[in-house]
């Protein structure tokens, strides 16, 4: 039980860095952790009048390759029935995008790669 608070906490930490990054690039809080359908809106972030869904994947390092491949197919569909129920659920529409933010490393030395619009939803 400790290992999966202890890896909940490490994945909250992760998310919390990494918004805060993302926030420094520009854009704007709206939602952290937005439980939906079939998944979870890591965080839900503007730019401009763009609603950015946004996915934080982390590994320490990229032996077993970069975090940013893992984000599948069977993922981009979680992700997008999620979205879609939050316009819902919230009553929004207005332009979106996904985008994915891999990070490396471990706190404080983390590294990001951020990639806007990195699906579309289909």
């Amino acid at each position: 039980m400790a290992r999966s608070s202890d890896a909940r906490a490490r994945g909250e930490a992760i998310e919390r860095a990494t918004e805060v990054w993302l926030q420094a690039q520009g854009l704007q809080s709206v939602d952290r952790n937005q439980h939906a359908k079939g998944g979870e809106l890591d965080l839900v972030m503007r730019e401009g009048e763009t609603l950015a869904f946004i996915e934080v994947r982390h590994r320490r390092d990229c032996r077993h390759g970069h975090p940013l491949e893992t984000v599948n197919v069977t993922k981009q569909r979680r992700l997008i029935q999620a979205a879609r129920f939050y316009l819902l659920r919230k009553g929004l529409s207005c332009p979106c995008r996904f985008d994915v933010v891999g990070v490396t490393g471990t706190p404080p030395q983390l590294e990001f790669t951020w990639v806007r619009a990195a699906f579309d939803a289909f």
